[in-house]
């Protein structure tokens, strides 16, 4: 049981790191606020507001882990690395896929609710 706390500390201490220094998660936090009652209103549909809501929440998993890999490799040296850039890339990568993967699903079901 202790294990279980301390790593539910740990994720809070993670989760409020994250939201003081990065303005994207801070932002796609906000998406979240806004999203969930906004996917109540777009459907009545249980598994649609779940899929809604589940992409930005898997966004927000994605932008953690990229902030994760930009801070570590920040850590490792601060000089410009070729290696490191790559890595970075391919992290902010993630998230532009992340990003336009909600912005699909969100999309499908508003034009379904307006226009289906």
């Amino acid at each position: 049981m202790e294990r279980i706390w301390r790593a539910t500390i740990n994720s809070w201490n993670g989760l409020v790191a994250v939201t003081r220094s990065e303005a994207a998660f801070r932002q796609e936090l906000g998406l979240l606020v806004i999203g969930i009652p906004l996917a109540f209103f777009l459907t009545a549909d249980v598994a649609k507001r779940f899929v809604l809501i589940g992409v930005i929440v898997f966004l927000l998993i994605v932008e953690l882990l990229n902030t994760a890999i930009e801070k570590l490799g920040d850590r490792v040296t601060r000089k410009n690395d070729p290696a490191i850039k790559r890595v970075k890339d391919m992290g902010s990568a993630a998230v532009g896929l992340s990003l336009l993967a909600a912005g699909a699903v969100w999309i499908w079901v508003t034009v379904e609710r307006f226009w289906g």
